[in-house]
C-alpha cells in the first residue's frame, strides 16, 4: 500500500494522520509542489491525499504547479478511479478539477466552528460512528461554491454549504481540518497569511486564545480525526488491493 501526499506548505502536512498511517505500516511520499517537486507517475501509488495550504485554486499566475496538481487530480479521480481524500485547500482543487467552482467565502471562517452532517453524511460509511453535529478547525477565506455535478455533500456549516463532498465511490474531501493536532494551531499561526486571516476575523493577538480554546477540545479532534481515517480506510484498502 503506497500513498501519495500533495504538500502545498511544509507545516501543511498530514498532522495526526501520520501517526495513524506508521500504526498501519503504511508508506507514503511527500510532494510539496510549493518547492517545486515534481508529481511522480500516479500509477504507482494506491492512494492520494491532497493537503492545505496558503494560495488559492486561481492563483495559477503565481503558482504555476497548481495547473498540473489539478490535472493529476482530475485523472486519477476520473480515470485511475482511485481513493482521494482532500483537506481544505485539497477540498477545493477537488472540486475546481472536476468542474465545480470555487468563490470567496463570506464571511471568512476561521477559528473553532460547529460543521454538522447531511442526511446523505449520516449515512456514509466514512463518517460512521462520528457526531452529528461536531467542533472543527477552519481557517479558510475561499469555499466550494458550486459541487462537481455528480458530488454527494456530506456536511455544512452555517456559512458554507459544502464542507464535506463524496464524488464517486471513494473521493472524500473536507474543507474543515480533520488532521488537527496539538501544534497545528502554533505551527500555522507563523505563517503570514494565516496569522493575517486570523487577525482579521479574531483581531490582533488571537492566535494564543484559539490555541488555549482548541486545548481542551484535542483529545475529541483526534478521536474524530482516528474514526474518519479508520472509516476511509476500510473504503480505500479493498479499491487499492484490487
Amino acid at each position: 500500500m503506497r500513498l501519495l501526499v500533495f504538500q502545498h506548505l511544509a507545516c501543511e502536512h498530514p498532522a495526526v494522520l501520520r501517526t495513524f498511517l506508521r500504526e498501519d505500516g503504511i508508506e507514503w511520499d511527500a510532494v510539496e509542489l510549493d518547492e517545486g517537486a515534481v508529481i511522480p507517475k500516479l500509477e504507482s501509488y494506491d492512494m492520494l491525499w491532497a493537503m492545505g495550504g496558503p494560495m488559492d485554486v486561481w492563483d495559477v499566475e503565481e503558482h504555476p504547479w497548481l495547473i498540473a496538481e489539478k490535472r493529476a487530480i482530475r485523472r486519477w479521480v476520473r480515470e485511475l478511479k482511485r481513493p482521494f481524500l482532500g483537506v481544505c485547500l485539497g477540498h477545493q482543487l477537488l472540486a475546481d478539477a472536476l468542474n465545480g467552482t470555487c468563490g470567496p467565502q463570506r464571511p471568512p471562517e476561521v477559528g473553532i466552528l460547529d460543521i454538522e452532517l447531511t442526511e446523505a453524511g449520516k449515512s456514509d460509511p466514512v463518517f460512521a460512528g462520528l457526531p452529528h453535529r461536531m467542533k472543527a478547525l477552519q481557517w479558510h477565506g475561499v469555499k466550494v461554491a458550486q459541487a462537481p455535478e455528480d458530488a454527494v455533500v456530506l456536511a455544512r456549516s452555517d456559512v458554507c454549504a459544502v464542507q464535506a463532498m463524496r464524488v464517486g465511490r471513494h473521493a472524500y474531501s473536507m474543507q474543515y481540518h480533520v488532521e488537527l493536532e496539538p501544534n497545528t494551531i502554533p505551527d500555522w499561526g507563523k505563517v503570514p497569511a494565516y496569522e493575517k486571516a486570523l487577525a482579521k476575523v479574531r483581531g490582533p493577538n488571537a492566535l494564543r486564545g484559539l490555541a488555549r480554546e482548541a486545548e481542551p477540545l484535542m483529545p475529541g479532534f483526534i478521536a474524530n480525526a482516528r474514526q474518519l481515517y479508520r472509516n476511509f480506510m476500510a473504503v480505500a484498502v479493498p479499491v487499492a488491493a484490487k
